[in-house]
């Protein structure tokens, strides 16, 4: 009979709140720093992705929002407010970087590229990154297992096999897909409660 493997040090963390999780890193621990930081690395390299930035530019941007918001933290007045946050930052740094890629690629100033609008899918892409992370969420809250097996399942490519999945949750291979239904079940409830239709 497969053992249940006992969750690690870290997923105690995954489970705090924001507001926790932000208080911890101000006092210093570099555990839910590093929690904090993969709870939203989705999130930030999801909007340069959005802008069509090359992998290297997104580590880029991804690695900019990190330092800002390890030195504007302590400034945080709303914990809960942090996904948007990021989001606002992010954008901004893809609008700075792609503004700063158009300016070095064309030296006519009557060239559009050197115009400061935002782009006209700028809207769009916040308001995506927004609902993703909405889904983001709705995911965290699901019972530790059911995170589990629905990532594993639905989110790496390619989808692990269902053997890989009993061995890894310590459960049997036939009950995978028994389980698999009743996690989507509290999955497609808990998106209708989060107003996704």
């Amino acid at each position: 009979m497969p053992t249940r493997r006992e969750p690690h040090a870290k997923e105690k963390f995954k489970a705090w709140p924001d507001r926790r999780l932000v208080r911890e890193c101000l006092n210093g621990n570099d555990e839910a720093w590093s929690v904090l930081i993969d709870k939203y690395k989705n999130l930030i390299f999801s909007i340069p992705v959005k802008y069509h930035f090359s992998q290297d530019d997104a580590a880029d941007v991804f690695q900019a929002v990190c330092l800002e918001l390890l030195s504007e933290l302590p400034k945080l007045r709303n914990p809960e407010a942090l996904p948007k946050w990021i989001i606002q930052v992010t954008a901004h740094k893809c609008l700075h970087g792609k503004k700063y890629a158009q300016r070095n690629e064309s030296t006519d100033p009557t060239d559009p590229a050197f115009e400061q609008s935002t782009p006209a899918r700028a809207e769009s892409i916040l308001r995506e990154a927004e609902e993703e992370q909405r889904i983001r969420h709705v995911l965290e809250d699901l019972p530790p297992r059911c995170r589990q097996l629905v990532r594993m399942l639905f989110f790496e490519d390619p989808p692990r096999a269902y053997q890989d999945v009993a061995r890894e949750l310590g459960i049997a291979t036939g009950s995978i897909g028994f389980i698999r239904q009743r996690c989507l079940d509290r999955l497609r409830k808990k998106l209708m409660e989060a107003g996704f239709s």
